[in-house]
């Protein structure tokens, strides 16, 4: 029997057209449907990033073409180039790089952790120095969330403090109840407007129990979506997986629930598995920037010269622009020859591989063969690359 809890948030004078809808569940793997003011998201997706308003080395109608239902850009990097007003004046974000389905900005929290020593944290907010000129630049819940307003982003987030692992208790707890505050700030902030959503943030490294006030927490205060942050910062994937175990079950039934930063293939079927629905991540655009492609057989580094004269594709199993056009071979000659091409042709297979994977398990889930699915994928993933010709 199909499973459908709906779920709209009310608001004043307005009706938001934010809404999630499970459609069905394979015990705690879960199907659905996102609805935004700018276009329908069927979860569990995948959300290739586009950090400065791009996604690296490809073309956004290959993005699109590749079945890419929603991206990701960043509060942090587009406020120091070119700058909030300018891109409103532009008429935001999605206008400004010419993509017309939903876009999620992420607040700057990420940055906390990943620009430690150009930084410091207070209980009002964080100063950064731009790893560009050294200018000083002060971001608050507040002005994360004005700027994301200005930017126009369909689904913003709240301002956290992101800490990596290791992490004390004591630094874990600080750093989740000080998130908690800004969250509450954060949503004061934002601006309600028919389709927009903003998510709440859960924090609390990999102990339950701040995981689990964390999220009771930002259930009181109201989101439209809830992210789980602070995970693949080095704990590894079983203890990834144990804290998601723990989580997500404290997590509203009725509300998208989002994966920061997540991550390989395999991360993807195991968190879809324990009830994620979104995910983000620069591995497929980086990975193919610098020679790693993802196939059904594992991961392919094209420089090795076991590909000078392969006449095969990166992967069999892939009909996307680059398998069905070009050679293992070819692919190896243009990271030799540091042609941009390469590169591109890497990052366009790797996004179509990511996509297409998500759109597999969504199916699967209809099926009811999540298991089945996880488990066939997985042997073949694990099997290692095709024998040399």
């Amino acid at each position: 029997m199909e499973i459908v809890v709906f779920f709209q948030r009310k608001m004043k004078n307005m009706k938001n057209k934010f809404n999630f809808k499970l459609i069905s569940q394979d015990k705690n793997a879960r199907l659905g449907k996102l609805t935004t003011a700018h276009g329908i998201i069927d979860t569990p997706i995948f959300m290739p990033v586009g950090t400065a308003a791009t996604v690296k080395a490809m073309h956004l109608k290959d993005v699109e073409e590749a079945g890419a239902q929603i991206i990701l850009a960043n509060t942090y990097h587009l406020m120091l180039r070119p700058g909030e007003k300018n891109i409103k004046e532009m008429g935001g974000v999605r206008k400004f790089m010419g993509w017309k389905k939903p876009l999620l900005t992420d607040s700057g929290g990420f940055q906390i952790m990943s620009l430690g020593k150009l930084r410091k944290i207070e209980n009002n907010g964080v100063t950064f120095k731009s790893h560009l000129d050294g200018t000083n630049y002060f971001l608050s819940p507040k002005i994360s969330t004005d700027i994301q307003n200005a930017l126009d982003a369909t689904i913003s987030m709240q301002l956290d403090e992101c800490i990596p692992f290791p992490a004390s208790y004591e630094e874990s707890e600080r750093a989740m109840k000080l998130s908690l505050e800004w969250a509450y700030k954060s949503r004061e902030a934002f601006e309600e407007r028919e389709g927009y959503g903003q998510f709440g943030i859960v924090q609390g490294s990999t102990y339950s129990d701040l995981r689990e006030l964390s999220t009771k927490q930002l259930v009181e205060i109201g989101f439209d979506g809830y992210a789980i942050g602070g995970l693949a910062v080095g704990e590894g994937q079983e203890l990834m997986f144990k804290t998601l175990d723990f989580t997500t079950k404290n997590m509203p039934f009725d509300k998208p629930r989002y994966l920061m930063g997540v991550g390989k293939p395999d991360d993807l079927i195991g968190a879809v598995k324990r009830g994620v629905d979104m995910f983000d991540c620069v591995l497929p655009t980086r990975s193919g920037r610098t020679g790693q492609a993802f196939t059904s057989r594992g991961t392919v580094n094209i420089k090795n010269a076991r590909h000078t004269l392969d006449k095969r594709p990166l992967d069999n199993n892939c009909n996307c622009h680059t398998c069905t056009n070009f050679s293992r071979a070819y692919l190896h000659h243009l990271f030799k020859a540091q042609e941009i091409l390469g590169l591109m042709l890497l990052s366009l297979h790797n996004i179509h591989f990511y996509i297409t994977l998500m759109k597999n398990i969504r199916n699967s889930i209809k099926l009811r063969e999540f298991d089945e699915f996880e488990k066939v994928f997985l042997e073949q993933y694990y099997s290692g690359d095709i024998e040399l010709m």
